[in-house]
């Protein structure tokens, strides 16, 4: 009996064909093979125009990287992230044209409309930082009002790009410090304006629509450097959700994120939770509180969406203990464990997905096994395994 086949999709980061994360992806078809998961990873751009092969990349440990054509896998693990060019429009023409595959995560929505979804449930309120959509100034002047502290976020930015931090002056209320990192992850000279100053300084960033209001949220820690905790979820080998695992995340000097790619460090947790918060039945009682919302969160965006198998959960947590969701990632990294030395999540992060794909493929419908493409509706993975049990 021939092996299950795990695609992977991702996207080139330019022309020559680079991949962001070329070692994870060996790493996931070694353990795969060790599964009896046949895995390769390719982009949109890899599918022959006929539509029934793919020239997809495969790893081998003595031959290292090469190309081969394949058909379609049986699963597609999607790990394309938003890029503002010509293979993002590949992705989007390849998710409308074979949506009827099985997919073990479908898209998610941008910021905004993640922020209005979970507002509608009355238990995650509390965790959310008052946020609007950014129409124009007004917008901004009435947020500065009420905090003295506000963020300035991209509706679909990842990776800190494009997040400004605008801070009013305690001593000048007619004053902000504005700072933050352009589209290219750079931190920003910080500025300090006057009131009537911000709108002109802001206007070449073209916020209309693109970009969210929300109310900050103190996160400097005594030496001045912002941080906040990367939770990872996942599903795991029987299709529940579980968390991972959830790390500190500390920014770089005058950095106003906290991401590792903008030069940010990954720390323990608890080692950075006793810096902020020093009672320790609150950090317990936050853990635990963490734990369960992310757990929440994925469960209803999933039941929303549709099918996700991963989701890593941006969370500030301030003096009080008080959780708030800054950001809902899901094509989520995991170096940040590797970072802290906690191995055995990073390699839990790496496998659980290849776990979670193999009961996806024992629990397909029967219809979906080495038929041809031919669309049909999407429909949610838990509706496709009922009625699969109903078949049988």
């Amino acid at each position: 009996m021939s092996s299950p086949v795990l695609g992977i999709m991702t996207l080139y980061l330019n022309e020559h064909r680079a991949l962001e994360e070329r070692s994870i992806y060996r790493r996931m078809i070694l353990e795969g093979r060790k599964r009896g998961l046949d895995i390769y990873v390719f982009t949109p751009a890899d599918v022959h125009s006929g539509g029934r092969q793919i020239e997809a990349m495969v790893y081998d440990e003595k031959k290292g990287w090469s190309r081969e054509w394949r058909a379609f896998p049986d699963l597609i693990f999607d790990r394309c992230r938003i890029q503002r060019n010509h293979r993002f429009q590949q992705l989007l023409a390849f998710r409308e044209k074979y949506g009827h595959l099985l997919f073990l995560n479908r898209p998610l929505r941008n910021k905004w409309t993640i922020h209005q979804t979970l507002s509608e449930k009355s238990a995650f309120r509390q965790h959310l930082p008052e946020t609007i959509l950014f129409q124009d100034m007004s917008d901004v002047n009435r947020m500065l009002k009420n905090s003295p502290l506000i963020y300035l976020k991209p509706i679909n930015g990842t990776g800190g790009r494009g997040i400004l931090r605008v801070e009013r002056s305690i001593k000048e209320p007619s004053t902000v410090l504005v700072q933050g990192r352009d589209q290219k992850r750079r931190i920003i000279t910080p500025r300090k304006v006057h009131l009537s100053r911000l709108g002109p300084l802001l206007q070449h960033w073209k916020m209309k629509d693109k970009y969210l209001v929300q109310k900050g949220i103190q996160l400097q820690l005594p030496n001045g450097r912002v941080h906040d905790y990367r939770m990872l979820v996942q599903k795991n080998g029987e299709g529940e959700w579980e968390l991972t695992g959830c790390a500190g995340r500390m920014g770089a000097e005058k950095s106003v994120t906290s991401n590792l790619h903008g030069g940010g460090q990954a720390v323990g947790m608890q080692r950075l939770m006793k810096q902020w918060i020093p009672e320790e039945d609150l950090r317990e009682e936050v853990t635990a509180t963490a734990e369960k919302f992310g757990i929440d969160v994925a469960s209803f965006l999933e039941d929303t969406y549709g099918d996700l198998c991963e989701l890593a959960l941006d969370l500030a947590i301030d003096k009080s203990g008080q959780i708030y969701l800054l950001e809902v990632n899901p094509k989520p990294a995991r170096e940040v464990f590797a970072r802290i030395g906690e191995r055995s999540i990073y390699y839990k992060a790496i496998t659980q997905p290849l776990e979670y794909a193999l009961w996806v493929y024992r629990n397909r419908p029967v219809e979906t096994v080495r038929k041809p493409l031919s669309p049909r509706p999407v429909t949610s993975k838990a509706a496709r395994v009922k009625r699969n049990r109903r078949v049988k």
